[in-house]
């Protein structure tokens, strides 16, 4: 199973926040009024707790006593991040190879047969910048879970027969993807906004290399980041902390540690973007779709500006809030999404939405407008802010609720930032400002450049007249008039200097409409 943002890039899908209710901001309110929000790191550390095996396997532990069940989770530093193109789509091909043969259970069905002995539940993901196999069973399964888990992790035997049969799976989820016209539209984005190292963020792959897979290429996967210092392993639920730790050591105490996989096969930084470039796709669709993406940053560079990035999306997200007011009360648009992805390797700021034809060229003239609004003093006031960053609290805090959410949460932050990021996330949304709002504003939005996607249909592509060099003028900074571009000392220049500055000024703007090439 692939997890992906979303096409209209919901503010769901970043860890642990959710989209914006007007139930959840009344909650919000009456939570901030009881207790302050700078108590999730405390609230944590109640119910987690975290050994390391010898071997560098990290070990968590949540308890929570609600339902007699357990999930039990491994996560492993792998997913599209980790592909070079002869690889693409391969962390999702060993994914489905994870619950086959393996030495314990050698035959295929036996696995089948072992977890339903268990009474469990299991899937499996990839993502970006992980991997996650796990199982939820009755807490009284636990040992018998464990072993199943490892026997699937530690002796896979990637038998050829059971290979092929999964190929063709992996293909049939491509041609269902491949079918919607939204896909091929966020394929095309992504090469556009990735370019060189699109492998790295393209989890479905590359088909031919899906079809030319052999088990050899599934073991040099294992061998390379299936490790025990690249994983974590995680037991949420109805289970006693010690016990847990001490039958994590008998079972994969003896799994082998190895090198540092990204000494051995570094990740290389994403390019950067040094111009704006417009894509238009054309597609049997109603609506107009406009996508437009940034690079964002970074977790483990830029840490703070993440918890801005989430505040920021969240107020502009909110109903109420003057952005959705000026754009989608307006008519303008049928609704528009910020997002802000958190990953290590580059998140993309998102701006999505969906309006008709005729109102596609007003409609984004009113988002740039806006979105330069943001930045200026007033724009966020302390009330929507303070509600804002108690819904964070309120939603986090419900997600710990349900064992088998909680442990995806925690292994999707474990690998992209650290476990030490989630224990301080809600503390650290508290702390930020209308300033640091717009100093994240200016830094990675504001005449960034980015990446303007419009998909709509073949006649309304006609009427419009609409070229890609037009998108890619969209949000790119207005020229300096002659008046203000001079010099303070000089603003009274000679007939000849200010014609001059008249036609450096109109070539500037020509040529500051693309700067740079794509990434």
């Amino acid at each position: 199973m692939i997890r992906r943002p979303t096409r209209a890039a919901n503010v769901a899908t970043r860890f642990p926040g959710t989209a914006w209710t007007a139930g959840a901001a009344l909650l919000a309110a009456l939570l901030l009024a009881v207790a302050p929000v700078q108590a999730q790191r405390a609230d944590l550390e109640k119910v987690i707790r975290r050994q390391v095996l010898p071997n560098g396997l990290e070990v968590v532990v949540a308890e929570n006593h609600g339902v007699p069940l357990a999930t039990v989770e491994v996560v492993v530093r792998n997913g599209a991040f980790t592909q070079t193109p002869e690889y693409a789509g391969l962390a999702h091909l060993y994914e489905h190879m994870f619950f086959k043969a393996n030495d314990r259970y050698p035959e295929p069905e036996q696995t089948i047969e072992r977890a339903s002995q268990l009474g469990a539940v299991f899937n499996a993901s990839t993502r970006e910048e992980l991997v996650n196999y796990y199982l939820t069973i009755p807490s009284d399964s636990l040992v018998g879970g464990m072993d199943f888990l490892a026997a699937a992790l530690l002796s896979p035997r990637f038998l050829p027969e059971e290979l092929a049969r999964e190929r063709e799976v992996v293909i049939g989820e491509y041609d269902q993807n491949e079918s919607s016209p939204y896909f091929r539209f966020d394929q095309e984005m992504g090469q556009r906004l990735w370019t060189t190292q699109f492998s790295r963020k393209n989890t479905i792959g590359d088909r031919d290399v899906i079809r030319a897979t052999t088990p050899a290429k599934m073991r040099a996967i294992k061998d390379l980041y299936y490790l025990p210092n690249n994983s974590l392993l995680i037991v949420a639920g109805d289970v006693d902390p010690d016990s847990v730790f001490a039958r994590a050591a008998r079972v994969f105490g003896g799994w082998k540690r190895g090198p540092d996989p990204f000494v051995a096969a570094p990740v290389p930084p994403i390019p950067p973007l040094t111009r704006n470039e417009g894509y238009i796709r054309e597609e049997d669709v109603n609506l107009v779709s406009v996508q437009i993406q940034w690079h964002g940053p970074s977790v483990r560079k830029d840490e703070q500006a993440t918890f801005a990035a989430d505040v920021f999306s969240d107020l502009l997200n909110a109903p109420a809030s003057r952005f959705q007011k000026k754009l989608v009360d307006s008519g303008l648009w049928e609704g528009v999404v910020v997002n802000y992805y958190t990953l290590n390797n580059v998140g993309p700021i998102t701006i999505s939405g969906q309006t008709s034809p005729d109102k596609l060229r007003a409609a984004l003239k009113a988002l740039d407008a806006e979105v330069r609004e943001v930045v200026k003093p007033g724009y966020f006031n302390l009330a929507e802010l303070e509600a804002a960053k108690a819904e964070r609290a309120v939603s986090s805090a419900f997600g710990r609720e349900r064992s088998s959410e909680f442990a995806q949460t925690i292994g999707f932050w474990w690998s992209v930032s650290g476990l030490d990021y989630y224990m301080k996330y809600v503390d650290e949304m508290a702390r930020q400002s209308p300033a640091q709002l717009a100093a994240y504003a200016r830094k990675y939005i504001i005449d960034k450049p980015h990446v303007t996607g419009v998909l709509l249909s073949h006649d309304a592509h006609a009427q419009l007249g609409l070229t890609e060099d037009e998108l890619a003028r969209w949000g790119a900074p207005a020229p300096l008039s002659p008046r203000s571009a001079a010099p303070a000392a000089s603003r009274r220049p000679a007939a000849g200097a200010k014609a001059g500055a008249k036609a450096g000024a109109k070539a500037g703007a020509k040529a500051g409409a693309k700067p740079g090439v794509k990434p």
